[in-house]
């Protein structure tokens, strides 16, 4: 069974204020024994000095939704998530953690999609730290350092610095980014960019969003739970063909929509000329043979199906002439 490495530090604690009284007092003591300057009351204040120094390094502020993490020699003590000002052992280490939500707006990427089309596709990400995961996000994250590579004269050095003052944070940020983006290349190599180019009742990015999220979503919450990392909303904000098919696309889409609207003109042409077919013989308006309901047949397709207004003949002479 796997060992519980994520608890309550349940050490000694103390309030900040009483402690600080105490730090102070000391101090005030040892001021008065070096006012003193007899040898022993010099020793006493120096070695008093010494220790409200050191417990001076024991004083932490603990905001809401933060946690600090407690190390003895590199052995874990716990987490403190209480809020306030506290007082531990000088002697530990103290990592700071924020659980605090954090926002991932990445920038959109260029991926192929199921049909190997280019696509620019980007998402937001909403994360944070769980409390009762801690430890993960300590621990089985590393936190590198940058390496910052300047020349002078022709010379090349090699700067070691800090991501930032808050690295840890950094690290997991850094982390959940690149996690991040293999989870939309995954995801968005599974489905095609529309309708267009898939079978009957087969997702599509742009047109089964709920779904695809709900997707992306799962795909980042298993990537991430190694970290601790709990994701808290995925989207994607930005979906387009790539520059250089973009042009193409959309002539295929218009032209798509041109032969979907032909569709519904002809159909409603071919619904009306037989409307009429049937109103004039049903009420004797005039009496057609197969040849003249083809004319008129014609003719009203042509008006109704035509992208210009119709220019009326008038004809003067007989029926058949």
């Amino acid at each position: 069974m796997e060992k519980n490495l994520n608890f309550e530090y349940k050490g000694f604690k103390a309030n900040g204020f009483l402690m600080l009284f105490v730090t102070l007092a000391i101090i005030a003591a040892s001021v008065y024994g070096f006012i003193l300057a007899q040898v022993l009351t010099i020793i006493l204040s120096i070695i008093g000095t010494l220790v409200a120094f050191v417990m001076f390094f024991g004083l932490m502020v603990i905001e809401p939704n933060q946690a600090r993490v407690l190390l003895f020699f590199g052995k874990y003590k716990g987490n403190l998530l209480q809020e306030g000002f506290w007082w531990v052992n000088p002697f530990m280490t103290v990592k700071k953690l924020s659980l605090r939500a954090r926002n991932l707006n990445a920038d959109p990427i260029k991926v192929n999609d199921k049909m190997g089309n280019p696509i620019m596709i980007g998402l937001v990400l909403v994360w944070k730290v769980k409390a009762n995961e801690i430890y993960k996000a300590i621990f089985n994250i590393d936190a590198p350092k940058q390496m910052v590579v300047t020349t002078t004269n022709g010379k090349a050095q090699a700067d070691v610095n800090a991501l930032m003052s808050d690295s840890r944070m950094e690290a997991l940020a850094n982390f959940v980014a690149v996690q991040s983006d293999a989870a939309l290349r995954q995801v968005a190599g599974n489905y095609a960019y529309d309708n267009n180019s898939v079978i009957e009742g087969e997702l599509s990015l742009r047109s089964n969003a709920d779904e695809i999220n709900d997707e992306l979503e799962q795909k980042l919450a298993e990537r991430l739970k190694m970290a601790g990392i709990e994701v808290i909303e995925a989207r994607i904000n930005y979906l387009a063909y790539a520059p250089e098919i973009a042009a193409i696309m959309l002539r295929r889409q218009q032209a798509d929509a041109i032969i979907s609207a032909r569709e519904k003109i002809v159909e409603g042409a071919v619904s009306m000329v037989k409307m009429a077919i049937d109103q004039l013989a049903d009420k004797d308006v005039v009496e057609l043979d197969e040849e003249r309901k083809a004319a008129m047949v014609s003719n009203l397709l042509v008006v109704l199906c035509s992208d210009e207004s119709a220019q009326p003949v008038v004809n003067a002479g007989t029926l058949h002439h």
